[in-house]
């Protein structure tokens, strides 16, 4: 089956992570790295205030997106530009998943005083 044309599929999002960052190598030695990515923030929609919540698993591929990836603790604040397929190829299963493109770290909360 042929890849459907282009079209625009952009996702940029700000959040913390849900725990640990986890990095595995394919068998063809690409590193692919995997996370939680919570976000919360106020937006508006109709006119009014609205709070938007999720939760979205994260990949990263490759030797540059591993390089930060390493140094992602599990509650840094990060944003990530990519874009969003399905989760798996089975059929009628939907789940979405982040493929980043780029990462960037802006800060690690601390729950000390």
């Amino acid at each position: 089956m042929p890849f459907a044309p282009p079209a625009d599929n952009c996702l940029i999002i700000v959040g913390q992570l849900a725990g640990a960052c986890e990095t595995r190598v394919t068998p063809a030695g690409v590193p692919v790295s995997r996370f939680l990515l919570e976000h919360h923030s106020g937006q508006q929609e109709a006119g009014l205030p609205r709070e938007a919540r999720c939760r979205i698993p994260v990949m990263a591929c490759g030797d540059a997106l591993a390089g930060i990836a390493r140094r992602l603790a599990p509650d840094a604040r990060v944003r990530v530009r990519g874009f969003v397929s399905r989760a798996n190829h089975r059929e009628g299963e939907y789940r979405l998943v982040l493929h980043a493109a780029h990462i960037d770290i802006l800060a690690i909360e601390s729950s000390e005083g």
